[in-house]
């Protein structure tokens, strides 16, 4: 039987996440996982830190994904058990996303945390890579997302969806955070579409219209999440000072560089954080 295309406007694709979700379940001998990680740039060694690793699954085996386009990403989803003194539950580490400015539509970019959903997971916690409009954020700070400002003038929802967005960023999860560090900062996360970095006016104002975050993924994910009915988590890793913030130049060079430098510090924070999920 040929699982129906993402690309066909007829299709429903919560219909294909469950087909994924099936094959997922099929790959792993896991009926169902409990948590899910989106992993960003500089979050990608974490997955190693959660627990035992089950099983790994390339992501281009089940229905509707496609493979990393962004160097830095890893096309897998890996599933793992975790074991903690409250028992047994199953994380699903997604090693990459696939983002807006790919060309490959909306349900493309939110069909990792449809898949997730269907597959019974009841929490998301999304990751990413940004710039920080916060000089005393400097590059390896992780910074807890209060709150999104989208500005890529899309949506994962279609037709009559109308979906409350208040608590987006759940505080409850956002507390569970800090009893593994109280230190976390928080702040506000505006996407832009990309794959161009923004300019020093358009940082500016971002800054103006409340954001302290730049980047170019995430929010998305965020509302098909919480459309799935999951409880979000959203942690930045601020790579660099966004434009005119800093005086360097961006690349995405100095972005992986970032994440390589920090990752086994801000893998850690986030193992700790998921086993108390």
């Amino acid at each position: 039987m040929t699982t129906p295309s993402l690309d066909d406007p007829t299709t429903d694709p919560m219909q294909v996440a469950r087909a994924a979700a099936e094959a997922l379940a099929a790959a792993t001998g896991v009926e169902q996982h409990d948590v899910a990680l989106v992993l960003g740039s500089g979050w990608g060694g974490a997955a190693d830190l959660l627990g035992e690793t089950v099983a790994e699954v390339a992501s281009t085996d089940l229905p509707g994904f496609t493979a990393p386009a962004v160097v830095g990403h890893v096309g897998t989803l890996r599933s793992v058990r975790i074991t903690t003194d409250a028992g047994t539950k199953h994380a699903l580490v997604l090693g990459s996303r696939t983002h807006l400015y790919e060309g490959r539509g909306v349900r493309a970019v939110v069909h990792g945390v449809r898949t997730a959903a269907a597959a019974g997971c009841s929490t998301v916690v999304l990751t990413n890579g940004c710039g920080g409009l916060d000089p005393s954020w400097g590059p390896g700070t992780p910074v807890l997302i209060s709150d999104h400002i989208n500005l890529t003038a899309a949506s994962p929802l279609e037709g009559a969806t109308f979906v409350d967005l208040t608590d987006l960023y759940s505080s409850r999860l956002r507390a569970v955070a800090r009893e593994v560090d109280p230190a976390l900062p928080e702040g506000v996360y505006v996407q832009f579409r990309g794959p161009h970095y923004e300019t020093p006016a358009e940082v500016r104002m971002a800054g103006i219209l409340g954001g302290h975050l730049v980047g170019m993924s995430t929010t998305l994910d965020a509302i098909a999440a919480r459309h799935a009915g999951m409880e979000v988590l959203g942690i930045s890793l601020v790579t660099n000072l966004a434009a005119g913030v800093g005086s360097e130049p961006l690349s995405h060079e100095e972005v992986l560089e970032a994440g390589r430098a920090a990752g086994p510090r801000i893998s850690a924070l986030l193992a700790d954080v998921v086993r108390r999920l």
